[in-house]
């Protein structure tokens, strides 16, 4: 079975790239990932990002722009990732403010099958990363499942991050799965053993990583992203560790 390409989310070296965008790509292609999934541009033009990126044998797995930009600059987001060669335009967050009922879900849902439909019309895939919040109850529904039954799944994709499903107390191999077709970027993100439950390296902490790749390959997806919140550890050197963890259990 071919294995699921392995790409760096890179808000994890968040620091690093405000220091210097390129050395920092520089570094993660030294690594031996495959791609990255961007959170920020560095400033660059989409032709100039794009050259950097090939010369450095770095793929695009995805890059996280927020609702507000979604909405406020959406045909300039579409342009910008047709251009750098991005597929997958992922929403990352949201605010507190538009969590607090079941119909705010549905009201999202509506606001992100419309921008999921300009996405698709342009030929880009918009999908929405889940954090715990999304898994809270309203009269027995969580707000993650409102969201995805109110949206069409042809507009809105899922990006599952392992760390917080599991976080939230949800099997997120089984949650995958249950999303199957529909998950075509998966956050590997491992956890300390509870009850801290801190952020881990790859391999360092208590998720079944050989399941969750398991599901993912089930369900279809076409990137393996590693991500860490905060970092005990340098940062460059947890991203290692996490890779060089998943090569050790053939995962990448």
């Amino acid at each position: 079975m071919t294995k699921i390409p392995v790409a760096l989310q890179m808000y994890t070296l968040r620091d690093e790239a405000a220091k210097d965008f390129a050395g920092t790509l520089r570094s993660v292609a030294r690594l031996g990932y495959s791609g990255v999934e961007l959170a920020g541009t560095g400033g660059y033009t989409s032709a100039d990002l794009k050259n950097l990126l090939q010369d450095l044998g770095l793929m695009v797995a995805g890059s996280h722009i927020g609702l507000d930009q979604l909405e406020a600059n959406l045909p300039e987001v579409i342009r910008y990732n047709l251009e750098l060669g991005n597929k997958y335009v992922v929403c990352p967050y949201l605010p507190e403010e538009l969590r607090k009922s079941a119909e705010d879900y549905r009201r999202l849902a509506s606001r992100l099958n419309d921008i999921g439909r300009e996405c698709k019309a342009a030929g880009l895939q918009l999908c929405y990363h889940n954090h715990a919040f999304e898994f809270e109850r309203f009269d027995g529904v969580t707000g993650f499942d409102i969201l995805f039954a109110s949206t069409d799944p042809d507009l809105v994709a899922a990006e599952v991050d392992t760390y917080w499903a599991e976080y939230a107390g949800h099997d997120a191999a089984e949650l995958i799965r249950r999303l199957s077709g529909r998950v075509p970027l998966v956050h590997l993100k491992d956890m300390t053993e509870r009850p801290q439950g801190t952020f881990a390296e790859v391999g360092e902490g208590v998720l079944d990583f050989a399941a969750i790749s398991a599901a993912a390959q089930t369900a279809g997806a076409q990137w393996l992203i590693v991500e860490q919140d905060t970092c005990a550890r340098p940062p460059l050197e947890s991203v290692e560790i996490s890779l060089r963890n998943l090569r050790r259990m053939g995962l990448a």
